[in-house]
């Protein structure tokens, strides 16, 4: 197990993916955040505060659970299914951005973009990431990313958010080979 983000890390990349998104989208009167729980659903909230400290405005910010569009549903042990909760302001016209922690096959954006079309229409979608490890199976890509970490396919990435296991920092599990 090594250490690949620490907890400064985690927050610089934060912050440079909170810059990014604005400077894209000329600032955020248009912007809705939406984290994928569970983890994806803190590093949202943790964006929308950099947001709105650099704007001064309250940034709209929700979760979008995906449990029910996954593909992989009966290869799986049940999950609890996590609330959606989408801001007052909606998302139609909108330019959403979705948050995860970690961007793999693809397959759990996909789960996203089918859960979000029952939501409404936003007029963007774009995906921010802490991580992504590569080895996509969908033509998926992140428009934004807090590090890059190329792993094996035996490796695992594992995220720690301070909101559910004390401690801020990614690490890689598993032999490289």
């Amino acid at each position: 197990m090594s250490v690949a983000l620490s907890a400064e890390d985690i927050s610089r990349a934060l912050t440079r993916i909170s810059h990014e998104i604005l400077e894209r989208n000329h600032g955020s009167a248009e912007i809705t955040l939406l984290g994928i729980p569970t983890r994806g659903a803190h590093l949202a909230a943790r964006i929308a505060t950099i947001m709105t400290g650099i704007e001064g405005r309250e940034i709209p910010y929700g979760t979008l659970d995906i449990t029910l569009y996954r593909d992989d549903l009966r290869l799986r042990p049940p999950r609890t299914i996590m609330p959606t909760s989408i801001p007052s302001i909606g998302i139609a016209g909108r330019d959403v951005i979705l948050i995860d922690d970690v961007l793999y096959s693809g397959r759990t954006i996909r789960a996203a973009l089918d859960a979000l079309g029952e939501v409404g229409r936003p007029r963007t979608v774009q995906l921010a990431v802490l991580v992504d490890r590569g080895h996509r199976e969908l033509p998926i890509r992140a428009d934004y990313v807090g590090k890059n970490l190329p792993t094996s396919p035996r490796q695992s990435v594992k995220v720690q958010l301070t909101e559910i296991d004390s401690i801020d920092e990614v690490v890689i599990e598993g032999e490289a080979n």
